[in-house]
C-alpha cells in the first residue's frame, strides 16, 4: 500500500509530519510518498535513520497556506503538494492522501481532482468521537454548512459503512443530530431528513441530543457541517478545560497529589481517550478516494495515526461499500447532483 503525506501541511509541518511519517513507514508496514518543498523536507529527513524504509520524496513546489481562500488557492497554485498528491491517487500512483493542512483546501482538491463517487450529492468531514461506550462517528463537521434532508441520509449512508469497516462496529446505531431526543423535535431539516433515515434500511435510532453523544447512545451521528462542527471544537474546548482544572486542583492539595501518583495509570487512560492524536484524522467522504485530514496542529503522533486511519479505509475497502450503499438507495442518480 502506498499513501501520500502532505508534507507542507499544518501549522508544524514539514518536521512533525515527517516525523509522523518516518514513524508510520516503520510500524505500519506501508510506503509512505512525502510530497512538498524538497529544500525543506531534506533537512527533516536527515534527522532519522531511514535505511531500508518504504519512504520516498516527491518535489511540490508551491503550499496552500492556512489562511488561503481554498478553491482558489487550489486553482492557482497547481505545483502545490495537495494538488499534486490529489493527482497521485487519481492517477493509480497511491491508495491514499493524508494531510494535516487547510480542510478547505483538502476538500477542494478532492473535489476538483478526485470528483465525487457516482451518485454522492455532497462529500463530507467526519471524525472519531470518544464516547463512554467506545469510539462514535460524527459527520458532517464543517464541508457543508447548509444541507438538505437527502444529504444527511446520504451522510448516514456513508458514516455507517465506515463505522463497520474501519471501526469495526457490527450494525452501527445511527443517530441524528437535535435539541430533543422526541420525533418531531428539531428544525425543518432535521424534520425532514427523519422519515428518510427511517424508511433507509440503516438501524435509525431517531433523534440524539448532544448530552446523549458522549454518553454513547449512537455510533454514529448525522448533522449538517455548521452543527457538527460546533460540536467538535467544544466539545475539544471542554476535555481540555476539565483536564486542566483537574491537574491544577490536584497541585492545589498535598493529599491529592499523593493519590494522583496512585491513579497515575488511570488518569494516563483518560488523557488517552480524550487525546485527539490517537485518532489521527477524519476522512473526507463521498471523493472518489481515500482522504484523510487531520487537525492543523497536529503533532507526530496524530500523523502517524492519520496514516493508520488511511490504511485501515483502504483494506476495508470503504469506497467500494458506500458506491454500494449509494446505488441501493432509493431515487439513486448517477451524477448526483440535485
Amino acid at each position: 500500500m502506498r499513501i501520500v503525506l502532505d508534507a507542507m501541511g499544518g501549522d508544524y509541518a514539514p518536521a512533525v509530519v515527517v516525523d509522523g511519517g518516518v514513524q508510520a513507514a516503520r510500524e505500519y508496514g506501508v510506503e509512505i510518498v512525502l510530497i512538498g518543498r524538497r529544500e525543506a523536507v531534506e533537512p527533516e529527513l536527515a534527522r532519522f535513520d531511514t535505511a531500508g524504509l518504504p519512504l520516498h520524496l516527491v518535489h511540490a513546489s508551491e503550499v496552500i497556506e492556512m489562511d488561503e481562500h481554498p478553491a482558489q488557492a487550489v486553482k492557482t497554485k497547481r505545483d502545490s503538494s495537495m494538488v499534486v498528491g490529489m493527482q497521485m491517487v487519481r492517477r493509480g500512483e497511491a491508495d491514499a492522501f493524508v494531510t494535516m493542512g487547510n480542510s478547505g483546501g483538502a476538500l477542494a482538491a478532492a473535489l476538483f481532482h478526485l470528483g465525487r463517487l457516482r451518485g454522492i450529492k455532497r462529500p463530507a468531514l467526519s471524525t472519531v468521537y470518544p464516547t463512554g461506550k467506545g469510539p462514535a462517528f460524527i459527520i458532517d463537521i464543517g464541508a457543508n454548512t447548509d444541507c438538505k434532508p437527502e444529504y444527511l441520509l446520504q451522510f448516514a449512508v456513508m458514516g455507517s459503512v465506515y463505522a463497520e469497516r474501519v471501526l469495526g462496529i457490527a450494525n452501527p446505531r445511527v443517530g441524528i443530530l437535535s435539541n430533543g431526543e422526541e420525533e418531531g423535535k428539531g428544525n425543518f431539516l432535521v424534520r425532514d431528513a427523519t422519515p428518510l433515515l427511517k424508511s433507509s434500511g440503516l438501524n435509525f435510532v431517531g433523534n440524539v441530543e448532544g448530552k446523549d453523544v458522549p454518553a454513547g447512545l449512537a455510533d454514529v451521528v448525522v448533522t449538517d457541517g455548521f452543527t457538527g462542527n460546533v460540536l467538535i471544537k467544544t466539545s475539544e474546548g471542554v476535555a481540555a478545560m476539565l483536564l486542566e482544572i483537574l491537574q491544577r486542583e490536584i497541585k492545589a492539595r498535598p493529599l491529592a497529589v499523593l493519590g494522583a501518583l496512585l491513579a497515575k495509570q488511570a488518569f494516563r487512560a483518560v488523557k488517552r481517550v480524550l487525546d485527539y492524536s490517537e485518532y489521527g484524522g477524519g476522512a473526507l467522504l463521498g471523493v472518489d478516494g481515500v482522504v484523510i485530514v487531520g487537525h492543523g496542529r497536529s503533532n507526530a503522533k496524530a500523523v502517524k495515526n492519520a496514516v493508520r486511519v488511511a490504511r485501515a479505509a483502504v483494506e476495508g475497502k470503504v469506497l467500494e461499500a458506500i458506491r454500494t450503499g449509494i446505488e441501493a438507495m432509493p431515487g439513486f442518480s448517477q451524477e448526483g447532483e440535485d
